[in-house]
């Protein structure tokens, strides 16, 4: 008989993996020095809009070949490249817009999509009786990792200020590397037919008991309506990742605080508030979806993100209100890399959570894309409250489609695909 207990290494294994794949949201932490080189608010977000982009593609790969290379393999490959990216972009000056955009943005990318899926897919195959706690803690050290990062590199470890940016960044490579490889030691799958005693797999629709195809899913009206919340809710988060401090540095220094005062609450409430939430929020909203429901966790986190970014503007002036704004916001963020995964393992089968759930996070890569790049292209125009009030209305947008989404029905999705049917299979009225 198994040992209960083994499964709970997956748990430590994927702690370790995600914490360095977090680095990506600890890229804030380095704007002002690369600014201080001349580069523009564009620049800096096209980094990283890039790196998201490539995280969210190479997920698809990845889930594709899990199958057949194995998760320990593909994380293995994932931290090596991580490391391989940071250390290419230090080694060539960490200030060049080309390579860093090449070994952080693209090579980094890649190398944190290809390691993420593993610790999800291998989590919920192990924990299928607790589907959103184990999916937020599974990715919880992507949000603490952030804020060790960023704090090593800055007050903590002062790395950025000793080192220098590109012997921090070469540093962090190997860093990475190692971790992740360490990790990986315990990303195995269960023993097909394998159940935690005292659970009984479920049959019924939306339960995580029927198996979808990636090409299935895709035929069916909630996939498309989960990725729109997904991309919008996710895309703010990472647009208010890139300008948390960009926009309250602005924002407290006209208000009457000098640079240095306005530059380190700015840092705090993202390197303490946002990011220690953003950690929390992901094992909370795990938690609480499995009592409240999967659906009505993302509606009420999708909804009250909304109304909470249309209020940031008023509120990055005063540092009290700002870390209350840091903190909300990155809870509420954190959330969605716990309850979508779990969301799709019940709409779209638990086993085959590995292969799906990676197309539902290209809404991610399309986010992460747009979002953080129209915050840049507003923050240079002098105008960045359009940007936190677009992205407010768009996550309420993002609450309703979360509103209508329905169990789906296998044997609909194998029917050839016709308008009529799309929209008859919607059950918007609940059938």
């Amino acid at each position: 008989m198994l040992n209960p207990a083994k499964r709970w290494r997956v748990v430590l294994g994927a702690l370790l993996i995600q914490m360095c794949l977090g680095a990506i949201y600890a890229w804030s932490v380095f704007t002002p020095d690369l600014q201080g080189a001349g580069w523009s608010n564009l620049q800096t977000q096209v980094v990283f809009a890039v790196g998201l982009a490539l995280f969210a593609l190479s997920m698809v790969v990845s889930g594709r070949l899990m199958a057949t290379w194995g998760p320990r393999r593909l994380a293995i490959i994932g931290g090596l490249t991580l490391g391989a990216g940071y250390a290419l972009a230090g080694l060539t000056g960490a200030t060049s817009f080309v390579w860093t955009l090449m070994g952080v943005g693209v090579i980094g990318g890649i190398g944190i999509g290809t390691a993420y899926v593993v610790p999800i897919a291998v989590g919920i195959r192990w924990f299928p009786d607790k589907k959103g706690v184990i999916s937020g803690v599974a990715v919880a050290g992507f949000g603490f990792g952030a804020m060790g990062w960023i704090k090593l590199a800055g007050a903590w470890g002062g790395l950025l200020e000793s080192l220098g940016l590109g012997a921090t960044w070469m540093l962090y490579g190997a860093v990475f590397a190692l971790l992740v490889v360490t990790g990986a030691i315990w990303m195995v799958m269960p023993p097909d037919g394998w159940e935690p005693e005292g659970y009984h797999a479920p049959s019924a629709p939306g339960s995580g008991g029927e198996d979808f195809t990636p090409q299935e899913m895709m035929k069916t009206p909630q996939f498309h309506l989960i990725s729109l919340t997904f991309m919008v809710s996710a895309g703010a988060g990472l647009m208010a990742i890139g300008l948390m401090k960009l926009f309250p540095v602005q924002a407290l220094t006209e208000s009457g605080l000098s640079a240095a005062q306005a530059s380190a609450i700015a840092g705090t409430a993202m390197a303490v508030f946002f990011s220690l939430a953003n950690g929390i929020g992901r094992v909370a909203w795990g938690t609480i979806s499995d009592k409240l429901g999967r659906k009505r966790s993302v509606v009420i986190m999708a909804a009250s993100q909304g109304l909470l970014l249309l209020l940031f503007t008023s509120a990055a002036g005063e540092a009290w209100s700002l870390y209350v704004m840091a903190t909300v916001i990155g809870f509420n963020f954190g959330g969605n890399f716990a309850l979508f995964p779990a969301l799709t393992a019940d709409e779209f089968g638990i086993r085959s959570v590995g292969k799906n759930y990676p197309w539902i996070f290209l809404a991610y890569g399309v986010g992460g894309i747009v979002f953080p790049i129209l915050g840049g292209l507003l923050g240079d125009m002098g105008n960045f409250p359009l940007a936190f009030t677009l992205t407010g209305v768009l996550c309420l947008v993002g609450a309703v489609a979360a509103w209508l989404v329905f169990p789906p029905h296998l044997d609909e999705a194998r029917q050839p695909f016709t308008v009529h049917g799309f929209i008859h299979n919607a059950h918007f009225f609940g059938r």
